[in-house]
């Protein structure tokens, strides 16, 4: 078991180094040379390092401007947290090396699933199966289940969703980037469908739909096409407005020595850079990932596809990512206020998720509807995000977990499923 966890914590986990191995070996199996396998695995894996450092940037930033926006507007809620939830279940239900083997098994279950059906999918966003392995674990718990029981379906359930959003997805992501080696692996996917229905619905059709990235501005303002410009004046102000609101006082423990608007500022220009670096690591991953992974393809899952984190679309629709970053938070903001009406727990917007998955939607959004379905479809987006965390706070109250919920829709959707269908079939059998 101890050679297990250590496998699990030192090498499924860490993205990186899972990358380079699975690039290695694909490699290795097209019978490259050895110093082509050595470089295009390093590659590989300097390539996702620059992605995660990118990422890192992003999240610093806005850890950050959570504080403020939630010190500045007097917002009392539920953050939602996975983490919180798997510390929870490892420490007080004693549930850690069953999320560990489960996570192995989530693994090993798509692999299969991949190799003997049409959903030719390995999803390699381990973290992501982490917090689908917590969550199958946790609920499969509560409906009874213990020991291999347990371990087998929760990786049966997560092998299931680890090939069917990519499967899902991967029409649109076609037509994203024009091709289709690369498949999305992000368990935010049932969220980017939403949106990409209701902008299908609402947006632009024919001539009418003008894509967020062919706007053309008056010639004053064409700077503002280049994207990290265009971030820059949308962040700027963001954060400057939020830390006033948050006033000197607070914002000043935050900022230490430096002014604290001076220091929002900063902030802002950090999270471009973020940004910046994010989409960087993103081109040189893929020039090293999609090549190796033919190796795999061929040999061990014939036609298998890589589904990859989100970010890996953003270089094909900037300009949809902050629409859809913007429009996703305001979705948030509006269901923060109407949900408690209808009885339903506050849900604080999560900045983070608001980036990625809102990005992310963005780009679907702009796809099925132009711009006029990147922004309803957004602020859709936001609402229908926010209302699945929502309904899981209920469920988890009753089940010891106080004002405990998670983001990823996908994991919240795995967890209504076992809350709603499979326990209660379980507990009936």
């Amino acid at each position: 078991m101890s050679i297990v966890n250590f496998i699990i914590e030192n090498i499924l986990t860490q993205a990186a180094v899972t990358i380079a191995l699975i690039a290695m070996l694909g490699l290795i199996l097209q019978k490259k040379s050895a110093g082509q396998v050595i470089s295009g695995s390093l590659k590989t894996m300097l390539g996702f390092m620059v992605l995660s450092a990118g990422s890192s940037i992003i999240v610093g930033s806005l850890i950050y401007f959570g504080e403020i926006f939630t010190e500045g507007f007097h917002m009392q809620g539920i953050i939602p947290s996975i983490e919180a939830i798997n510390g929870q279940a490892m420490n007080e239900l004693g549930l850690g090396r069953d999320i560990a083997l489960t996570f192995l098994a989530i693994f090993v279950f798509n692999i299969l699933i991949a190799r003997f059906t049409r959903w030719k999918y390995i999803f390699l966003t381990g973290q992501a199966i982490l917090w689908m392995a917590t969550m199958t674990t946790v609920f499969g718990y509560f409906a009874g289940l213990r020991g291999i029981a347990l371990i087998l379906v929760g990786g049966f359930i997560g092998g299931i969703f680890a090939v069917a959003m990519p499967a899902i997805a991967q029409p649109f992501v076609r037509k994203i980037t024009g091709m289709d080696d690369i498949a999305l692996g992000h368990f935010c996917t049932v969220g980017y469908v939403f949106e990409a229905g209701v902008a299908k619905l609402v947006g632009g059709k024919g001539e009418k739909k003008k894509s967020v990235e062919d706007l053309k501005l008056p010639a004053q303002f064409e700077f503002l096409q280049d994207t990290y410009l265009s971030l820059m004046v949308v962040m700027t102000p963001l954060f400057i407005i939020t830390a006033a609101f948050a006033g000197e006082e607070f914002a000043s423990t935050l900022s230490g020595d430096t002014n604290y608007l001076m220091f929002a500022f900063l902030q802002s220009i950090q999270f471009v850079v973020g940004v910046y670096v994010l989409l960087a690591g993103v081109r040189l991953l893929l020039g090293e990932i999609v090549p190796a992974f033919r190796g795999i393809a061929m040999r061990l899952v014939p036609n298998a596809k890589p589904a990859l984190d989100c970010p890996v679309l953003f270089p094909y629709s900037p300009n949809a990512v902050i629409v859809g970053f913007i429009t996703t938070t305001i979705g948030s903001i509006i269901a923060m206020f109407v949900l408690p009406v209808l009885g339903l727990a506050m849900i604080l917007p999560g900045m983070l998720t608001a980036f990625f998955a809102g990005g992310t939607a963005g780009i679907f959004g702009n796809l099925t509807g132009g711009i006029r379905g990147a922004i309803i479809g957004g602020i859709a987006h936001g609402f229908f995000i926010t209302l699945l965390p929502a309904l899981l706070v209920t469920t988890f109250n009753t089940m010891g977990f106080v004002n405990a919920t998670a983001t990823d829709v996908d994991t919240v959707t795995a967890a209504l499923l076992y809350a709603w269908l499979i326990g209660p079939l379980l507990k009936a059998f």
